[in-house]
């Protein structure tokens, strides 16, 4: 909970520039703001990427990560300076903003240029300079290098502000139930990955990598998943889920529409369909989708999940 409460933290953070770089898809073309301009208030944030770690630096990092938010940039970079990682290297650097801040940033791209980490914040520094075009290009970077990472996934955020934050998390039928309670995070995920020799396990698994920002090591659960159990609706759903692409999301459709005629009466298939279509944005499809999920199993854990949703997007609504 502790892990989740942070990457929330995070995700709420990323979504003030999400809301402010709407302009960048407003049309084809970008610009590069007039150094007349001014800077945008504040300071950029800073997102690392730290999964399940709970060493002492990863909690150096949250803590200094935590008091930069909340306007405390001088005491972040005393804790940043005292560390020696990349993470701290670009928590440093975001810290002093706007004293040298790209400068430091260029240079560690240069170092770093398989870290999706660094062209994330340089976008992030470069938008909060005003320069759209320059933010869009870091963005592109940092979701083209590491496509399997919370940073990329965060810059295809950035690139994306139309679609709902991060990827959509297939939603099994099963939960890990008791077996991971009191266990840390690191010791869940290990005890997941240790489950994954099964196709329930498989689903769990890929499930705990959406959600800590690897989307394609998912993916690769759930395909095997979907390989060992043809006749699974659940199997088979996960995998089409996996593929949604915010360039391109037929990459899902494609595959999990024909899912709802292979099998018509499993709430599984209708509820996703709902989901990806809330995530871009088509709410009156959703709903219809979602409705029909809870009419197919209104006692089955699908169901009760389908009716939660419908219950918060009348809320929305109203």
């Amino acid at each position: 909970m502790r892990v989740i409460a942070i990457v929330a933290s995070a995700a709420a953070t990323a979504a003030v520039v999400t809301v402010g770089a709407t302009v960048l898809a407003s049309s084809g073309e970008t610009k590069k703001a007039s150094p007349s301009a001014g800077l945008r208030r504040g300071a950029p944030p800073i997102l690392f990427d730290l999964g399940v770690r709970d060493d002492p630096e990863a909690r150096a990092l949250r803590r200094a990560a935590e008091l930069h938010a909340r306007g405390r940039r001088a005491e972040a970079a005393r804790i940043f300076d005292r560390l020696s990682s990349l993470d701290a290297d670009v928590g440093a650097a975001v810290a002093v903003w706007p004293e040298g801040t790209l400068v430091r940033l260029d240079r560690l791209a240069r170092r770093h240029p398989r870290s999706p980490l660094v062209p994330l914040h340089i976008g992030l520094a470069r938008f909060w300079a005003r320069d759209d075009a320059g933010a869009v290009r870091a963005w592109r970077t940092a979701a083209r290098i590491g496509p399997d990472t919370a940073s990329g996934v965060r810059a295809d955020d950035l690139l994306h502000p139309n679609m709902a934050r991060g990827l959509p998390v297939f939603v099994p039928t099963e939960a890990a139930g008791s077996r991971l309670a009191g266990l840390s995070p690191r010791e869940q995920l290990d005890a997941l990955r240790r489950g994954s020799r099964t196709v329930q396990g498989r689903l769990l698994y890929g499930v705990a990598l959406q959600r800590l920002g690897k989307p394609l090591s998912a993916r690769r659960q759930f395909d095997e998943a979907a390989a060992l159990a043809p006749r699974s609706a659940e199997a088979q759903v996960a995998a089409a889920v996996a593929r949604f692409d915010k360039d391109d999301p037929s990459r899902a459709f494609s595959r999990l529409g024909p899912l709802t005629r292979r099998f018509p009466r499993a709430p599984t298939v209708r509820f996703h369909l709902g989901l990806l279509l809330l995530w871009i944005g088509r709410v009156e499809e959703a709903t219809t989708q979602l409705e029909r999920a809870r009419a197919l199993g209104p006692r089955t854990p699908i169901g009760r999940e389908a009716n939660r949703f419908l219950t918060r997007l009348k809320g929305v609504a109203k």
